[in-house]
Protein backbone atom coordinates (compact mmCIF):
# COMPACT_ATOMS: atom_id res chain seq x y z
CA UNK A 1 0.00 0.00 0.00
CA UNK A 2 1.09 3.58 -0.44
CA UNK A 3 1.95 6.35 1.97
CA UNK A 4 -1.21 7.88 3.51
CA UNK A 5 -0.03 11.44 2.75
CA UNK A 6 0.89 10.83 -0.89
CA UNK A 7 -0.86 12.95 -3.54
CA UNK A 8 -2.13 11.13 -6.60
CA UNK A 9 -2.25 13.29 -9.72
CA UNK A 10 -5.08 12.35 -12.09
CA UNK A 11 -6.41 13.77 -15.32
CA UNK A 12 -10.20 14.16 -15.53
CA UNK A 13 -10.27 11.06 -17.78
CA UNK A 14 -8.13 9.12 -15.31
CA UNK A 15 -10.46 10.06 -12.45
CA UNK A 16 -13.47 8.83 -14.42
CA UNK A 17 -11.71 5.52 -15.22
CA UNK A 18 -10.89 5.05 -11.53
CA UNK A 19 -14.49 5.71 -10.47
CA UNK A 20 -15.79 3.23 -13.09
CA UNK A 21 -13.27 0.66 -11.89
CA UNK A 22 -14.42 1.19 -8.30
CA UNK A 23 -18.04 0.63 -9.37
CA UNK A 24 -17.13 -2.59 -11.22
CA UNK A 25 -15.19 -3.90 -8.23
CA UNK A 26 -18.10 -3.09 -5.91
CA UNK A 27 -20.38 -5.06 -8.24
CA UNK A 28 -17.91 -7.97 -8.25
CA UNK A 29 -17.81 -7.93 -4.44
CA UNK A 30 -21.57 -8.52 -4.29
CA UNK A 31 -21.24 -11.72 -6.34
CA UNK A 32 -22.13 -14.91 -4.46
CA UNK A 33 -19.33 -16.77 -6.29
CA UNK A 34 -16.52 -15.11 -4.31
CA UNK A 35 -14.45 -17.26 -1.99
CA UNK A 36 -12.67 -15.68 1.02
CA UNK A 37 -9.44 -15.15 -0.97
CA UNK A 38 -11.37 -13.35 -3.74
CA UNK A 39 -13.10 -11.13 -1.19
CA UNK A 40 -9.78 -10.28 0.47
CA UNK A 41 -8.28 -9.23 -2.87
CA UNK A 42 -11.41 -7.26 -3.80
CA UNK A 43 -11.42 -5.47 -0.44
CA UNK A 44 -7.71 -4.64 -0.74
CA UNK A 45 -8.32 -3.16 -4.20
CA UNK A 46 -11.27 -1.14 -2.90
CA UNK A 47 -9.12 0.22 -0.03
CA UNK A 48 -6.43 1.22 -2.52
CA UNK A 49 -8.93 3.00 -4.79
CA UNK A 50 -10.54 4.69 -1.78
CA UNK A 51 -7.12 5.97 -0.65
CA UNK A 52 -6.46 7.39 -4.12
CA UNK A 53 -9.89 9.05 -4.28
CA UNK A 54 -9.29 10.67 -0.88
CA UNK A 55 -5.83 11.94 -1.84
CA UNK A 56 -6.00 12.88 -5.50
CA UNK A 57 -5.33 16.21 -7.14
CA UNK A 58 -6.90 16.89 -10.50
CA UNK A 59 -4.47 17.82 -13.27
CA UNK A 60 -5.80 20.96 -14.92
CA UNK A 61 -4.16 23.28 -17.45
CA UNK A 62 -2.25 26.17 -15.90
CA UNK A 63 -3.29 29.77 -16.52
CA UNK A 64 -2.51 31.12 -20.01
CA UNK A 65 0.56 33.02 -18.79
CA UNK A 66 2.09 29.78 -17.42
CA UNK A 67 1.39 27.58 -20.46
CA UNK A 68 4.82 28.29 -21.94
CA UNK A 69 6.37 26.22 -19.16
CA UNK A 70 6.20 22.43 -18.89
CA UNK A 71 4.06 21.28 -15.97
CA UNK A 72 1.79 18.34 -15.16
CA UNK A 73 -0.67 17.72 -17.97
CA UNK A 74 1.53 19.22 -20.67
CA UNK A 75 2.03 17.46 -23.96
CA UNK A 76 5.60 18.22 -24.94
CA UNK A 77 7.03 17.78 -28.42
CA UNK A 78 10.73 17.01 -28.04
CA UNK A 79 13.57 16.19 -30.37
CA UNK A 80 15.93 13.43 -29.23
CA UNK A 81 18.77 12.16 -31.42
CA UNK A 82 17.14 13.66 -34.50
CA UNK A 83 13.76 12.04 -33.79
CA UNK A 84 10.64 13.92 -32.73
CA UNK A 85 8.54 12.48 -29.90
CA UNK A 86 5.37 13.70 -28.24
CA UNK A 87 5.21 13.06 -24.49
CA UNK A 88 2.35 13.86 -22.11
CA UNK A 89 3.36 14.35 -18.49
CA UNK A 90 0.88 12.68 -16.15
CA UNK A 91 0.86 11.34 -12.60
CA UNK A 92 2.27 7.88 -11.84
CA UNK A 93 -1.22 6.32 -11.84
CA UNK A 94 -1.72 7.08 -15.54
CA UNK A 95 1.81 6.67 -16.87
CA UNK A 96 2.06 4.45 -19.95
CA UNK A 97 5.28 5.10 -21.87
CA UNK A 98 4.18 3.00 -24.85
CA UNK A 99 1.33 5.51 -25.32
CA UNK A 100 3.60 8.52 -24.80
CA UNK A 101 2.32 9.16 -21.26
CA UNK A 102 5.23 9.58 -18.86
CA UNK A 103 5.15 10.09 -15.12
CA UNK A 104 6.10 13.38 -13.53
CA UNK A 105 8.34 11.24 -11.29
CA UNK A 106 10.18 9.49 -14.15
CA UNK A 107 13.67 10.75 -15.00
CA UNK A 108 12.47 12.32 -18.28
CA UNK A 109 9.25 13.76 -16.83
CA UNK A 110 11.03 15.18 -13.80
CA UNK A 111 13.75 16.75 -15.96
CA UNK A 112 11.31 18.39 -18.41
CA UNK A 113 9.16 20.05 -15.71
CA UNK A 114 9.73 23.79 -15.47
CA UNK A 115 11.38 24.14 -18.89
CA UNK A 116 10.15 26.01 -21.97
CA UNK A 117 10.30 25.80 -25.76
CA UNK A 118 13.86 25.95 -27.03
CA UNK A 119 15.38 24.59 -23.81
CA UNK A 120 17.75 21.66 -24.14
CA UNK A 121 17.40 19.30 -21.21
CA UNK A 122 20.14 16.73 -20.53
CA UNK A 123 18.81 13.49 -19.14
CA UNK A 124 21.35 10.95 -17.99
CA UNK A 125 20.64 7.29 -17.60
CA UNK A 126 23.01 4.67 -18.98
CA UNK A 127 23.39 7.05 -21.94
CA UNK A 128 23.14 10.83 -21.83
CA UNK A 129 20.36 12.16 -24.06
CA UNK A 130 19.54 15.75 -24.92
CA UNK A 131 15.83 16.52 -25.18
CA UNK A 132 15.19 19.74 -27.11
CA UNK A 133 11.71 21.07 -26.39
CA UNK A 134 9.98 22.05 -29.63
CA UNK A 135 6.42 22.70 -28.47
CA UNK A 136 4.25 22.66 -25.32
CA UNK A 137 0.49 22.05 -25.50
CA UNK A 138 -2.27 21.76 -22.90
CA UNK A 139 -5.75 20.31 -23.37
CA UNK A 140 -8.38 22.87 -22.49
Amino acid sequence: MTNQREKFYLTPAGLERLKKRQKLILEARSSKDNDPDDLARINDKLKEISLILKNYELITPPSKDKQKIVSLGATVVVQVDGQTDELTIVGTMEANPSLGKISNESPVGKALLGHKVGDEVAISSAIKNIYKIKEIKYET
